[in-house]
């Protein structure tokens, strides 16, 4: 009897071991494998076993909750389907060759924090449906191949922390409805085609610790309220064509705790 007893827990446990996930669910990791050449994946899913144990799969409750496959070797488009991962929170898929456009069926993920898709290949333009996706706090787009404007959606990101669209080949003006972001601590717009001046709203945005906007088509002058953000540690405006006044820049420095050191139009802010 204890010997069936035991059996009988450790089937159950066994039970308990695996993730319960929806068909649709599972239908969607599927379809990511198959559209983005999962046989050659580095580190590959044995599609024969539980997807709780494939690789870079969280499973919570039941629910995907999180995708993390940087540097596997992704290789083709994102499929639609992966937005029938309503419970994700995470997505990176750094350091890839996905190629194509954001699927249009990313807007569906409400529940989404950190959308990380840097250094790959995607093109088209930044999806303005990116603004709905409310509760995101990381958007890392670097190192693509977008082009176009920057989303004046982006701007209902009230959440964002981070904003890193560098490396791609946007035009326009930054928009100056960024200036709402006020949790943002780090915005790089660097390597672009982006001109116009940088907006004055910027400096309002009072936990910014990074802004980079290097090598750009950028003109006009840095605005001195720059140099009252006291959280800021590193600003970067070199290889633009701007007409930096250095001196208005920090003739008022005694009285904010900090320093800008000028190297080349490359601005950094030294605490004290």
């Amino acid at each position: 009897m204890k010997t069936l007893n035991l059996t009988l827990i450790c089937l159950f446990a066994s039970l308990l071991s695996f993730a319960n996930i929806s068909q649709t669910e599972k239908n969607a990791l599927l379809a990511l494998h198959a559209s983005t050449n999962g046989e050659q994946w580095t580190k590959k899913w044995d599609l024969n076993t539980d997807v709780s144990n494939w690789f870079g799969v969280t499973v919570e409750n039941n629910k995907v909750v999180a995708l993390n496959l940087p540097f596997n070797n992704l290789k083709g488009n994102l499929p639609e389907e992966l937005g029938n991962l309503r419970a994700l929170t995470k997505i990176n898929f750094g350091f890839n060759k996905i190629s194509g456009t954001i699927p249009s069926s990313f807007s569906k993920l409400n529940n989404l924090k950190s959308l990380e898709l840097f250094l790959n290949k995607l093109e088209g333009e930044i999806p303005s449906f990116l603004g709905t996706l409310t509760n995101l706090e990381v958007l890392a787009l670097y190192s693509n191949s977008f082009s176009g404007d920057i989303p004046l959606e982006l701007a209902n990101l009230k959440n964002l922390k981070e904003l890193q669209l560098g490396s791609n080949f946007l035009t326009g003006v930054i928009p100056s409805e960024l200036g709402a972001l006020t949790k943002l601590e780090k915005l790089s717009l660097i390597d672009n085609k982006l001109k116009g001046e940088i907006p004055l709203e910027l400096t309002d945005l009072k936990n910014l610790e990074e802004l980079i906007l290097s090598e750009n088509k950028l003109t006009g002058n840095l605005p001195l309220q720059f140099s009252q953000l006291n959280s800021l540690s590193t600003l970067m405006v070199s290889d633009n064509n701007m007409d930096v006044e250095y001196a208005t820049v920090v003739e008022d420095r005694a009285s904010v705790r900090s320093s800008i050191v000028t190297y080349n139009d490359t601005y950094v802010v030294e605490r004290d």
